[in-house]
């Protein structure tokens, strides 16, 4: 007797399966492969032509790992947002849509949130055919746009899962393939997508619940520092670079605003400190060559001479990070006074980096005296370092003690912890 698949569902399992094989093989191969195109190729064309072989069980798997996926997709992003907030801006760069740029930062908000909200509702079963759509929508468009960033690398990362996975675009590209295989017999099984245990009224109230709880988790990291840092710079390591090892070389693109042109730098050797240069040419993308364990950071004084050291010779060191100088307040410039003072009383050292021009940091040595020693830095490293404009961190030896946003900069007490453990 032959065996009733449809109702087994043993081929919406097998499909799943292979889909998610094929996800294995994606994370070992970050370049185009024919070969890997063709084997994700077959789970899509699979669950198109027997999307009616999906029973229930093999529909809520389906469901179940795409919610999973963009949940945990979603809070890699939500736990900082302002770094969707720095993607973004490449991909308004890149596609030349600056006039977006003011609003960077809600449209990160809103844009993970809605992932979350997507993810968290496939997996609890909540709206499931609206969150089927919702799902739909933004793959077509996550699809789309990885594959022109796979063929011009307008973006180097697209940074779906923020800083906490790094992934090449045909990587992206080839995983966002494999969510489609994996989403269609959703699509395709829509009208059976219904939740009986849960009135429509409650499950548009839990959803609403969600989305006050998850925003009010990207709020907190945007105005506090991410609660899990995925950055090089962690509170607990050792920066000290690795001797005998060589550093990484990351080169920095840049476009003229007025002629379109590109041009192509190793960092730090761009006239970072030639106003009119800076005036006339805005960043367009990064991308490093070699995988190095040495410190590819330095900071420069105004002349261009090197003193990355100071990070890792000096103890009890207060570092302000400010990238954009220009927009610190007068509350912010108050904190700094606040900590600065604390420093010169108690034998505490202290430096700024920044990325801005030195004319105006010499605008403002006229002004403040806490600003006597600057140094520049690269501004994505700044960003890095600590996402707060200003930041603040305490090194000892090359080791970061912690560090700060602008609204949680310590007291007395709890300096002297820190250094006393």
């Amino acid at each position: 007797m032959r065996k009733d698949y449809t109702k087994s569902g043993f081929l919406s399992f097998a499909i799943t399966i292979w889909a998610l094989v094929c996800a294995v093989f994606v994370g070992f191969n970050p370049d185009f492969s024919w070969f890997m195109l063709g084997a994700i190729a077959f789970p899509i064309l699979a669950s198109i032509l027997f999307n009616n072989y999906y029973n229930k069980s093999g529909l809520v798997l389906c469901r179940v790992l795409v919610g999973a996926l963009f949940v945990f997709s979603s809070f890699t992003k939500g736990v900082d947002p302002l770094g969707t907030k720095y993607k973004m801006l490449d991909y308004f760069i890149a596609y030349d849509i600056q006039w977006l740029n003011e609003y960077a930062l809600p449209l990160a908000i809103t844009m993970i949130m809605v992932e979350f909200i997507v993810g968290i509702c496939l997996m609890l079963n909540l709206l499931p055919r609206l969150a089927t759509l919702g799902a739909s929508l933004l793959m077509i468009f996550f699809t789309v746009t990885t594959f022109f960033d796979a063929i011009y690398n307008l973006v180097p990362d697209c940074g779906c899962f923020g800083t906490a996975i790094k992934m090449s675009n045909w990587q992206t590209f080839f995983k966002n393939l494999i969510i489609l295989a994996i989403l269609i017999p959703l699509v395709f099984n829509n009208k059976s997508l219904v939740n009986k245990r849960v009135t429509s009224l409650g499950q548009i109230l839990f959803t609403f619940v969600f989305i006050g709880l998850f925003i009010g988790f990207e709020i907190y990291n945007v105005r506090h520092l991410p609660m899990i840092d995925f950055m090089e710079w962690k509170v607990g390591k050792d920066m000290k670079p690795v001797e005998d090892a060589a550093p990484a070389e990351i080169y920095l693109t840049f476009k003229n605003i007025e002629t379109g042109e590109e041009e192509e730098y190793l960092s730090p050797n761009y006239p970072w400190n030639d106003s009119v240069w800076m005036s006339q040419w805005e960043f367009v993308s990064q991308r490093q060559e070699g995988v190095s364990q040495s410190f590819g950071f330095s900071i420069l004084n105004d002349e261009g001479d090197d003193y990355t050291d100071l990070l890792f010779d000096s103890e009890n060191l207060f570092v302000f990070v400010a990238p954009y100088l220009e927009e610190m307040t007068e509350k912010d410039i108050n904190e700094c006074q606040r900590i600065y003072d604390f420093a010169n009383e108690n034998g505490f050292n202290y430096l700024w980096i920044t990325s801005v021009n030195p004319e105006y940091v010499y605008e403002l040595q006229d002004k403040y005296y806490m600003f006597d020693e600057v140094y520049y830095g690269d501004e994505l490293e700044l960003k890095a370092m600590v996402r707060s404009n200003p930041g603040l961190m305490l090194m000892n030896n090359g080791v970061i003690l912690d560090k700060w946003s602008k609204i949680d900069f310590p007291c007395e007490k709890e300096i002297n912890l820190l250094v006393r453990n």
